[in-house]
């Protein structure tokens, strides 16, 4: 195998969303080491898409009332726009890192407009994901204690002295910062007791603190006892040695193997000492991780799709018909803004079935056909596989590949399909 191919290849597809058209050609000429820094630049800007205007609309009316109907729409409406923003986002960015680990932090903090309900609580946490997304973990989860939604969905809210709620405690150790096993259950209830006193808007996330709600007495948590603040005892969680394993033990999950487990000695987790997530990230690049051919996994339905969009420079929020885009992703079991549980999604084989193969077939047609294929068209056909690897950031395709897409290399339209229905194109090789 071409280690150099596949090297570049995971580049674009595990620290971004595929190429867009050129750049792995472009990227193949330049070398690894190019690759590698151009993926590593630090963005110029946080957004390069227009933020969606969302309004505060407030509680919802009562039923059967002249106002909900309305309520309703605005609702469904800023939802949509939130969904749409996103997608175009992931698309249209040169700077795929920070987009790419948004993307990680939001399945990280699995927060769903669900519960949530309001879109703009959800806008406001993306925004403060990708503020933080490649910055210092410890001021990153010292923020995210204040989020609204994030307050919501693990019912801060509710968390009292008099009636202390264990579920973000819980999940803010297990999930988000230690890891299973890091902890007892004695923290759980201590660092609940830290963390009541706050109260949350539910329809702008606005989080306030409220002194009568408030537990002063001191607690202790994992060996410190103290009277701390949420940002005093969050400061304490992630100090722990237990966190710099746990968060480079996610990343390596998600962006090199969910089989393998990481490596003890793995210098990620030297470079994550200070909580620097860029120089996290910056290590594993730099690692042999990248270039080890058994470490394969299975592009997300999002991600997926996303890299077909880029690949064909398609803006998602121009597709005919956004409620079409969301029921395709809702049969492949992703939507943004609406991870299943506070774990977020599953990884690698749960992507993979029959069901899920066929609507793959059905989207990939459906995408396809509002694409340019003038280019492509113009190749010969004999030639047009080996463009399509180029294009999409495959590494080779198997014979089995070969062998269908010579079957149907002479209809443009369909070669496409196959190859981004393909093992080589779904798989992250």
């Amino acid at each position: 195998m071409d280690t150099q191919r596949l090297e570049i290849a995971r580049l674009f597809h595990r620290t971004g969303f595929g190429p867009k058209p050129g750049e792995f050609a472009s990227a193949l000429s330049a070398g690894v080491g190019a690759t590698r820094s151009k993926v590593l630049a630090p963005p110029s800007t946080v957004s390069f898409v227009t933020p969606p205007v969302l309004t505060d609309l407030g509680p919802r009316p009562a039923p059967n009332s002249s106002a909900v109907v309305e309520f309703s729409q605005q609702l469904r409406y800023q939802i949509q726009l939130l969904f749409l923003w996103w997608l175009d986002e992931m698309v249209t960015s040169p700077h795929t890192l920070q987009e790419k680990m948004t993307w990680f932090w939001h399945g990280h903090w699995a927060t769903s407009i669900g519960k949530v309900n309001y879109a703009l609580p959800m806008f406001n946490q993306n925004v403060t994901m990708r503020k933080y997304a490649l910055g210092n973990f410890t001021d990153f989860s010292k923020a995210m204690f204040y989020d609204g939604a994030l307050q919501v969905w693990l019912d801060g809210q509710e968390n009292t002295a008099k009636a202390p709620n264990e579920n973000f405690s819980r999940e803010m150790m297990e999930l988000f910062t230690l890891g299973v096993n890091r902890y007892t259950e004695t923290d759980v209830k201590e660092l609940a007791r830290s963390f009541t006193g706050y109260q949350v808007s539910r329809t702008n996330g606005v989080v306030t603190y409220n002194a009568r709600r408030r537990d002063t007495a001191p607690v202790t948590v994992l060996g410190k006892t103290a009277a701390m603040s949420p940002d005093e005892v969050i400061t304490h969680l992630v100090s722990q040695n237990n966190s710099a394993q746990f968060i480079a033990e996610r990343i390596w999950y998600r962006f090199v193997s969910s089989q393998e487990p990481l490596p003890k000695d793995h210098p990620m987790i030297k470079a994550f000492a200070g909580r620097d997530t860029y120089a996290l990230m910056k290590s594993l690049i730099e690692s042999s991780a990248l270039s080890q051919t058994q470490y394969s996994m299975v592009k997300s339905p999002v991600e997926w799709f996303i890299g077909i969009c880029r690949a064909l420079t398609i803006t998602p929020s121009k597709l005919p018909s956004p409620t079409k885009l969301v029921g395709f992703l809702e049969k492949l079991s992703q939507v943004p803004f609406s991870p299943p549980n506070v774990g977020g999604w599953p990884v690698d084989q749960a992507w993979l079935s029959s069901a899920s193969a066929q609507y793959r077939l059905s989207f990939a047609t459906s995408i396809i056909a509002e694409a340019d294929l003038s280019e492509l068209s113009a190749i010969t056909s004999v030639r047009r596989p080996d463009y399509l690897a180029d294009l999409l950031g495959v590494v080779g395709w198997s014979s089995r590949t070969s062998y269908a897409m010579r079957s149907v290399r002479d209809n443009p339209q369909r070669l496409l399909v196959t190859a981004v229905c393909s093992p080589e194109y779904v798989v992250s090789q």
